[in-house]
């Protein structure tokens, strides 16, 4: 089952390419903001929260927003769990 999880950006890697860190329930992975940076104001900065799927970021949520998904997603259990695990046994920087 793939999921969109709540993920904190951390650092804007490279602005011109729309890549950035993101701290993704306790695990940090590179992922892409470009499709967020048509939005008015230029898409997250750092501490902003995105939803992320497949390693890009699709929206730009708030913090309660993001509490919201977690406590959603933590109520489904295994599939929340091992999508995690997957994220932080994997070799993506």
């Amino acid at each position: 089952m793939c999921l969109g999880i709540p993920g904190r950006i951390v650092a804007i890697e490279d602005p011109e390419i729309g890549l950035a860190t993101a701290d993704v329930g306790g695990v940090r992975r590179k992922v892409s903001i470009q499709l967020l940076q048509e939005e008015p104001g230029g898409g997250p900065g750092i501490d902003d929260w995105v939803l992320i799927h497949v390693g890009f970021a699709l929206a730009q949520i708030d913090e309660q927003e993001a509490a919201e998904t977690f406590r959603r997603l933590e109520a489904i259990g295994d599939p929340y769990r091992e999508e995690l695990d997957e994220l932080a046994s994997s070799d993506i920087e």
